[in-house]
This record gives structure tokens, sequence and C-alpha cells, in this order.
């Protein structure tokens, strides 16, 4: 059995994948920026119940093409993971969209040419629905639009990333598949300490650090969720060429909803969670369909409420609150 590469094995999404691989009892070589985050990835690795000893941990870097021939040699599976994410949006778009672009395709190119079957791209909503739409409703035939004007840098770098992926594969993918997961705001519990973009949300909203909710409506899906729509992507056949939405079923939330949620549930650990949003005018909020993936690979998301109260616990158990 070959061994399953995972870039970005380190991050958020990445332990879960890469735990989720190593549970199933398949030997995952995961990549990660640094050596230095290798015994973060192995604690964060033993914290999702999975053993280590079939993890191989190499360095990569998305903006190099040092170490990706060694990376996916021998690897029939890749899941690629890795990719910016900032806490703040950066003033230079480029600063975004270029490691988001030529990563993936560094990445995909490694994988054509190490004659891998298939590799599951995470992509985003944000590559699908941050163009305005009447309705707001939005199913895996849309794209956002990287010239909408008032753009942030993120939704345009994954916009741009992703339109390049399926370029690529469709002109020169050789005998290698690609699949694009794309989810919605990731919540569920963390695995890492080194917290990323929606965790810090969850966090700031615990510590009393976001005082007034921001006027946003999102679609939710469970970490766990994504993970195991990454290995139904994989395993499916007919997953080749598509793309696959990553939302929780039911509406898209409030920012001031999840903050009722964890007051409700967490008790006096949710004391400090906003009461109210900032002014202004309500959002659409959107309608985001995951029939795709429910019908054609049987995924069954979690429940948003168990979602979010479960990262919460997780950072309080991690005293990262």
């Amino acid at each position: 059995m070959s061994r399953v590469l995972v870039t970005g094995g380190a991050g958020y999404v990445g332990t879960h994948l890469v735990a989720a691989l190593l549970r199933a009892g398949r030997p995952v070589r995961a990549t990660v920026r640094s050596t230095a985050q290798e015994a973060g990835l192995r604690a964060a690795v033993r914290r999702g119940d999975a053993d280590d000893a079939g993890l191989e941990i190499v360095a990569a870097d998305l903006m190099a093409d040092d170490g990706w021939a060694a990376a996916v040699a021998g690897c029939e599976e890749v899941h690629h993971v890795a990719s910016p994410i900032p806490v703040t949006q950066p003033e230079n778009p480029d600063e975004l969209i270029v490691p988001a672009r030529e990563g993936t395709l560094r990445v995909l190119r490694a994988a054509r040419d190490a004659g891998a079957r298939r590799v599951v791209l995470t992509s985003s909503f944000a590559a699908v629905g941050y163009t305005p739409k009447p309705g707001a409703e939005f199913t895996e035939d849309d794209w956002t639009d990287p010239d909408t004007p008032g753009l942030a840098p993120y939704p345009r770098s994954k916009t741009i990333a992703e339109r390049a992926a399926w370029a690529l594969m469709e002109r020169d993918g050789g005998d290698t598949e690609l699949v694009v997961v794309n989810p919605t705001a990731i919540l569920g519990p963390t695995l890492t300490t080194d917290l990323r973009s929606s965790t810090q949300l969850i966090k700031a909203m615990l510590d009393g650090t976001m005082s007034l909710a921001p006027r946003r409506r999102f679609g939710v899906v469970d970490v766990r969720d994504v993970a195991d729509l990454h290995l139904r992507a994989m395993a499916e056949p007919k997953a080749a060429g598509r793309r696959f939405l990553a939302v929780a079923d039911g509406p898209a939330l409030s920012f001031l909803e999840v903050a009722r949620i964890l007051r409700r549930r967490l008790g006096p650990a949710g004391a400090r969670v906003p009461t109210q949003e900032v002014p202004g005018e309500d959002p659409p909020r959107p309608i985001i369909h995951n029939d795709r993936a429910r019908d054609e690979l049987g995924w069954r998301p979690r429940p948003v409420e168990t979602t979010i109260v479960q990262t919460a616990q997780s950072l309080l158990d991690l005293r990262l609150v």
C-alpha cells in the first residue's frame, strides 16, 4: 500500500486528515514548511487518536521547487491542503495570490510527474460565492469573479488558484485526476495549538476580545467533515473532475447566532461572548447547497451546533482561552 501525501500536514485541516488516514491504517507522508513543526504535528495526530508511527514528515515550501519531487515520489494519492490563510488581509493582494496559485501548480505538476492517480485539492467557498448573486443561492456551478469590485485578496487568491489548477489539469494533467473540495467557514475541535483564522474568531468571542459580533452571514462545516469529504473524494471513481461544496445542513449563520449558541451551551465559559452586532444593515444570508457531496459521495456532515460547541470546548481543554 503506497503512502498518501498530505501537504500542509501541520495545519488545522491537515492534522485531522493525517489522523484520519492513520486511523484507517494508511501510511502517510506529510509536508511541513519547516522540520521545526514535526513535534507539533506528531502531538496533534496523537490528540486525534492516531498512532504516528506510520507518519513520515518532510519539509517542502509552496514557493520553492526543492523537495516536491521527493515528497510525491511513490504516492498514488495526494491531498493538497496547504494554502496561506491570513488573519488580516494584506495590502498587496499578490502576497496571497502568488503563493496560492504557484504553490497549487507546483504540487499538481509534481504529482503529475510522479504518476499520482488523483489529487484532491482544498479550495474554498470563497472561490464559489463571493460575487453577489440574486437570491444568494450557490452550487458548485458558481464561481467568484476575481475582478468583483471590492473583493478581498483572500477570495481572489482562492479563485485564481483553483481556476489555474483546473486549467493546468485540463491542458496538461496527464493521467492524474483532480477533485476539488470547497469548504465554507471551517470550525470544529483543533488538534493543533497553532490557531488558524476560524478558531481565532471563536477564541476572540470567548476571551472578550470580540466585543461586537461582525455583521456577516456564512456557512459552517466541521473540520472533521472536511477531512472525511477529502477521503470520500479520493475513493469515489466518479468524483474525478468534480467540485464538492462542504457545508453543514441548515441555514447560514451570523456571528451573533454563533455567540448565542456559545453563551447558551457553555455556561460561565461563554459569559464574555458578544451579545450585539456591529451597527449596519443585514447582509444577505446565503443559501449553500451540499447535495452533490451528499448524493454522490454519501457525505453526512455533523450538526452545526455540535461543531460550534466542540470548537470552543477544544480551545478550553487545550488552555488556549
